[in-house]
């Protein structure tokens, strides 16, 4: 892999991003950082082997530009750089809400770009990166947003109305879980179990339900009927979840998740 990749606003994920691609096989002397501060860029040096530059050097050296920065400061990086990045650059946003045009409109024309929502699990390679095309990216530029993001997890492709969806479904989606689990330990702890053992419970259902319903094939309400056997336990549980809202509460949340989604895309950073 001869290409040059510069991740710029490198943070948790941009390191994540960093450490995946390095075991993927990416030589970190192709790796180009950028940082705020300069001790975070040496950090990084020391870490990986890979060179801090300023946000103009990396334009102008690296083949792939990954933009790791938060929305509201999207449009301070772009006019950073744009005098300095020609058309052959491929330029990938991993900030929420941020359309491929609002970033088009401030490089030179023709310049490809790339819409991806990854989420925090590629701390764990297990990352959920979704990917969109903006109005100059080729199957080419596409191809190799897949191949950087399947360093960390599984990545699938979606016209990019589709973006501000799955940035409230997978983007926000492990805050969901956490949530629910912080629930279900409380829970645990009011029925009488010591915090420790709650978690290591509920943390090894979760595992398994997962593969569960990643490896069976079989739909979630199959298996959860699996478990819920007539009068029994879990029946009652799930009339109360019911009766207390809980599958409209989360409609609710994923809408609102969306809603924001749309908002920073219209410049609403408040």
């Amino acid at each position: 892999m001869t290409q040059k990749v510069a991740v710029l606003g490198t943070g948790k994920i941009g390191e994540a991003l960093l450490s995946g691609m390095i075991r993927a096989g990416w030589t970190p002397a192709d790796l180009l950082v950028t940082a705020r501060r300069p001790e975070r860029a040496e950090e990084l040096r020391t870490r990986y082997g890979v060179t801090p530059v300023t946000n103009p050097e990396a334009a102008k050296t690296a083949d792939t530009l990954i933009l790791t920065v938060k929305p509201q400061d999207m449009g301070t990086l772009l006019d950073e750089l744009a005098p300095h990045v020609p058309t052959d650059r491929l330029v990938i946003s991993g900030a929420a809400g941020i359309t491929t045009s609002f970033i088009e409109e401030r490089l030179t024309v023709g310049t490809p770009v790339v819409r991806v929502m990854t989420n925090t699990p590629a701390l764990v390679d297990e990352a959920m990166s979704v990917i969109s095309a903006g109005s100059h990216a080729s199957d080419a530029d596409l191809a190799h947003a897949e191949e950087i993001f399947g360093a960390v997890g599984k990545t699938l492709r979606v016209p990019e109305s589709q973006q501000d969806a799955c940035t409230a479904l997978s983007g926000s989606g492990p805050a969901y879980f956490f949530y629910l689990v912080e629930a279900m330990t409380d829970a645990g702890i009011l029925l009488g179990l010591p915090r420790d053992k709650a978690h290591d419970l509920i943390v090894q259902s979760a595992i398994g339900a997962a593969t569960m319903l990643r490896d069976s094939g079989e739909h979630p309400v199959k298996l959860r009927e699996n478990v819920t056997s007539p009068a029994g336990t879990t029946i009652n549980a799930i009339r109360e979840l019911e009766n207390h809202g809980v599958r409209a509460a989360l409609i609710a949340a994923l809408e609102a998740a969306r809603d924001r989604s749309r908002e920073l895309a219209s410049g609403n950073n408040s």
